[in-house]
């Protein structure tokens, strides 16, 4: 029979988890002094977005840019997946190719609610980019 003495090699499932527990919290502690350590200069720097000259214009040009590629994107996979529909004879892929085209269409709408929800909720929460740049795509 085994030992059950603490010296034993075995260990035990509770220890095991204590330990995991242990390293968990250690961890989660370090991430969290070294979070609080690293922010802090970058917290002390107001309006470096708004004060930088043709920034803020440069973020709203790629905002726009990647918005207009994104709504191309969601057209060009909605007529793929309907071209695609149509030659189907399974009502498992057609019920696929549906799944897909809803998904699509819900990607759209959050690429086109994003810029206006963070402008809107940004200037409500007193954000500084929200301030000087412009996220509404139209």
């Amino acid at each position: 029979m085994a030992d059950p003495s603490p010296g034993s090699e075995d260990e035990s499932p509770p220890d095991a988890a204590v330990n995991y527990a242990r390293w968990a919290w250690r961890v989660t502690v370090s991430i969290g002094m070294l979070s609080l350590i690293a922010v802090q200069p970058a917290l002390a720097q107001d309006g470096v977005v708004c004060d930088a000259e043709g920034l803020p214009s440069l973020i709203s040009g790629f905002f726009q840019i990647t918005t207009a590629l994104g709504i191309v994107g969601v057209v060009v996979v909605w007529q793929a997946d309907s071209l695609a529909e149509m030659f189907t004879m399974s009502p498992e892929q057609k019920k696929g190719f549906k799944r897909h085209k809803r998904t699509a269409l819900k990607s759209a709408a959050i690429l086109l609610i994003l810029g206006p929800l963070y402008t809107v909720a940004g200037s409500v929460m007193g954000l500084p980019l929200a301030e000087c740049v412009d996220l509404v795509p139209w």
